[in-house]
């Protein structure tokens, strides 16, 4: 392996917007992130099945569909 031409690893902090931190490997120092698996609704199961309604009811009333 050729010497000088791998950047340097650090073992990183990764700082989330919601507060959360974590470490990992990585060639920077310090990594800032807007969203994780602590804040993201997929993996909180928070989903906002609100808006997949609405365009389920705007689906049924333009075919004419009546809910049961």
């Amino acid at each position: 392996m050729r010497e000088g031409i791998h950047p340097n690893y650090y073992q990183t902090t990764v700082t989330c917007n919601c507060g959360n931190t974590f470490v990992t490997g990585s060639t920077k120092k310090e990594i800032h992130v807007e969203i994780c698996s602590k804040c993201h609704p997929f993996y909180t199961g928070q989903q906002k099945t609100a808006a997949a309604r609405g365009r389920i009811d705007k689906f049924n009333k333009k075919y004419g569909i009546q809910a049961k």
